[in-house]
């Protein structure tokens, strides 16, 4: 039986937040809103900033946490020969 520690539910769960913030990307609500954040950054650019930080903390998560370490194995393993 396969726990939720298991690397294909961990990729599983990278998948599902990985199309979760695919559809954020798309932020349609945003393009005629034309409010400031702090006085002086459109939101757009503000919510594609906040974006950008989220989207690099998941790719950091998904190389700690779900990145193949035993393709990876198997490849260098082939390149010693």
């Amino acid at each position: 039986m396969r726990g939720p520690d298991s690397p294909e539910m961990t990729a599983k769960i990278a998948i599902a937040v990985f199309v979760v913030l695919f559809l954020l990307h798309q932020d349609s609500w945003n393009w005629d809103n034309g409010k400031l954040w702090f006085g002086f950054l459109p939101a757009g650019l503000g919510y594609h900033a906040a974006y950008s930080v989220v989207v690099a903390l998941f790719w950091a998560a998904v190389n700690r946490f779900a990145w193949p370490h035993a393709v990876e194995a198997w490849a260098e393993e082939g390149e010693k020969d």
